[in-house]
């Protein structure tokens, strides 16, 4: 038991630390340009719930709720209540765009003790956005819009662990000009796979104790594409989520639980390209571009999961000198693992307070953020609201400071324990 013990500790001492470390990417004296990988259709990754979104977006390993799907679909087996129902508002980079919005609306059902299904519905409202061509000419005003909706079946694979796959269909309407790169409605259809392990433990003496893990590969899917081509088309977000929780039973009326969770986006990473004695990219007879250090990032699906895994160019150009700067492969591949760390704790399943961190690198995007958050529960209705609280605000704006999150949700024929 106390190889356990230790291990728990590790993977918190891990999380911490990495948060913890300076995030410049090699030094103090020069600044290398983000090799960020961006997809289409963030919104998908976006956490949608307030529970989660107070926990550093953690929650793969976390106990289940009706917003599982998200984050750990195979959770859903191990619901305490019979059916539950819940929808998340959250206004979205408020500080950019006033009306932006995200929707999300959740069902599970528990079949028996052994199988769960659910189903969600994730709306996100780009607020009205006014076109002008290049010469400042008016184009009109559009209202850009993307959903997913998604379905899973959860089942118990052992005393212990469960699973679930689950379909998700992704629409995208940019609401673009026609003739444009984005004039058409983009369109995908995706799965997720996971797996979530829960067991009690009796690493301590004087309390009850809850040891889970549980590990998802979401948004595996075909590429998207506005114009119709076949030969311009974009990855969604699929994303590797591992991580485990420690939940503990301090009293009769007071629990506390802590979790610590790592992402990966398994999408190709744009390569470092070659440039011109004047810094302009060179490009190949067959017109693409030549590439320098790192690999072609068009490829399929299930290539660019696998080559996510070691296509890091491993260098960058200097911002500042437009000078080639080599700091190793290994080393920008570790940078595309995201920390979230989170604790939870619960006054007689009434109330609750909740603090996260979640930290990407500066290479990668450096979004760092302090989460906060409080729940409360009444007979069957619970009420959720975070808020976020970057930790690297230059010059007082941040487009995520002051995002909120709230949730309501009703829980019927809960299980006694």
């Amino acid at each position: 038991m106390k190889v356990k013990k230790f291990l728990v500790a590790a993977l918190m001492m891990v999380a911490a630390t990495s948060f913890g470390q300076n995030n410049n990417v090699i030094g103090q004296d020069y600044s290398v340009s983000p090799n960020v990988i961006t997809t289409a259709v963030p919104f998908v990754s976006i956490a949608p719930d307030a529970r989660g979104g107070s926990m550093g977006d953690c929650g793969v390993a976390t106990n289940p709720d009706v917003y599982s799907m998200h984050y750990n679909p195979a959770k859903y087996v191990y619901m305490k209540d019979k059916f539950s129902a819940g929808l998340g508002f959250s206004p979205w980079l408020i500080n950019l765009v006033p009306d932006m919005h995200l929707a999300y609306l959740a069902a599970a059902y528990k079949i028996n003790e052994r199988s769960a299904v659910a189903g969600t519905l994730r709306y996100f409202d780009c607020g009205e956005i006014n076109f002008r061509d290049s010469y400042n000419q008016d184009q009109g005003t559009y209202s850009p819009n993307e959903w997913a909706i998604d379905a899973t079946y959860s089942r118990m694979l052992g005393d212990y662990l469960s699973g679930a796959v689950a379909g998700r269909f992704i629409y995208s309407n940019l609401n673009a000009q026609n003739g444009s790169d984005y004039g058409r409605p983009g369109i995908s259809v995706a799965a997720d796979v996971a797996v979530y392990y829960k067991r009690p433990v009796e690493w301590f003496s004087n309390m009850d104790a809850d040891f889970a893990w549980g590990a998802a590969i979401t948004n595996i899917g075909s590429k998207i594409s506005y114009n119709g081509s076949s030969d311009r088309r974009d990855f969604i977000p699929t994303m590797l989520r591992a991580g485990a929780c420690l939940d503990l039973e301090l009293d009769e009326y007071n629990s506390l639980a802590f979790t610590a969770e790592l992402t990966k986006l398994l999408v190709p990473t744009p390569p470092v390209l070659s440039r011109d004695s004047v810094g302009n990219p060179i490009i190949n007879d067959d017109g693409s571009y030549q590439i320098a250090y790192g690999y072609d990032n068009n490829v399929s699906t299930v290539a660019g999961m696998i080559q996510s895994f070691y296509d890091a160019p491993g260098c960058g150009y200097d911002s500042y000198t437009g000078e080639l700067v080599q700091y190793g492969k290994a080393y920008e591949e570790l940078c595309e693992i995201n920390v979230g760390v989170g604790v939870e704790y619960w006054y007689n399943n009434v109330f609750a307070v909740r603090a996260g961190y979640f930290n990407e690198t500066a290479l990668k995007g450096n979004r760092k953020y302090v989460t906060l958050g409080a729940a409360l529960q009444y007979n069957v209705f619970g009420l959720d609201v975070s808020y976020l609280v970057p930790v690297n605000t230059v010059a007082g704006s941040n487009p995520l400071e002051n995002t909120v999150r709230f949730n309501l949700t009703y829980n019927m024929g809960r299980k006694k324990d």
